[in-house]
């Protein structure tokens, strides 16, 4: 029994060593929303930090400042909800579906 828990403790802290690693690697992946068309395009990392925002000229339209920004935050919520499906894949993967508190 002592030696199948040495084990245990031995694949607990390789899991957490691949865990930490998968964290790690969603820094340098992207993953991008839009909206209105493709009229405004948000790109964020793995982890759900915004990169960059990028908002087709003809969607500026002084009339409809308030259609603009429920399109800036539609994009936004896309590219972070696609950061958090990536972030699950990964990592969903090295714990076998099982939901960790604190790693997502």
């Amino acid at each position: 029994m002592a030696m199948n828990m040495q084990q245990m403790m031995q694949q607990a802290r390789k899991m957490q060593a691949q865990i930490v690693e998968a964290q790690e690697g969603l820094k340098d992946q992207t993953v991008s929303g839009s909206a209105g068309g493709g009229m405004v395009k948000v790109t964020a990392t793995g982890e759900g930090i915004i990169s960059s925002i990028t908002i087709d000229p003809e969607a500026l339209d002084p009339e409809d400042v308030e259609l603009l920004q429920d399109t800036i935050l539609a994009a936004v919520n896309e590219a972070i909800y696609a950061a958090q499906d990536l972030s699950e894949q990964q990592i969903g993967a090295l714990t076998g579906g099982f939901n960790i508190p604190g790693l997502l």
